[in-house]
């Protein structure tokens, strides 16, 4: 097996392993990744100034502070929802999971080092997923409304007694 598959495979399937044996709610840390990418978006250049500003004569890549900027919303979504997905619950968690991981790897891969990106975007296995990620986008995107519409706190009122 390649070692670029395998790395893009443990990109995906190591923040699902995470998000489900910690029970985290993986639609919030969906939406913690769509604001980073948000984020990337329209900070990424100015963050890269306003952090050298602070760092001094450090020189930053535009490609490591959007990585910074992408992954600091789910990261630290991820660490303050830990443990809030209970009982059968982690069940309906599971297709927001794989949503993150799979989101994860398309917007990651093209902000690594440029050896590395290349060397991952020339495989047929990455043109597969740019092909299919409308549909990858789309159903994380239902999956996890769906998640979050299914697993809301009970108000006091629907509670057992």
């Amino acid at each position: 097996m390649d070692h670029n598959l395998i790395f893009v495979v443990g990109l995906v399937v190591v923040p699902v392993l995470i998000l489900m044996l910690l029970r985290i709610n993986a639609t919030m840390v969906f939406l913690g990744l769509c604001l980073g990418y948000v984020l990337t978006q329209f900070l990424g250049g100015d963050a890269k100034s306003f952090a050298q500003t602070f760092l001094g004569h450090t020189t930053i890549s535009t490609s490591v502070m959007k990585l910074v900027l992408l992954l600091f919303p789910p990261v630290f979504t991820a660490l303050f929802m830990v443990r809030t997905v209970r009982g059968t619950k982690l069940i309906i968690n599971v297709l927001p999971a794989l949503g993150v991981g799979c989101l994860l790897a398309l917007l990651v891969v093209p902000l690594l080092p440029p050896g590395l990106s290349h060397s991952i975007t020339n495989t047929s296995a990455w043109h597969q997923a740019v092909r299919l990620q409308d549909l990858i986008i789309g159903v994380s995107a239902l999956a996890s409304l769906m998640s979050l519409w299914l697993i809301r706190p009970r108000r006091n009122s629907e509670k057992a007694h």
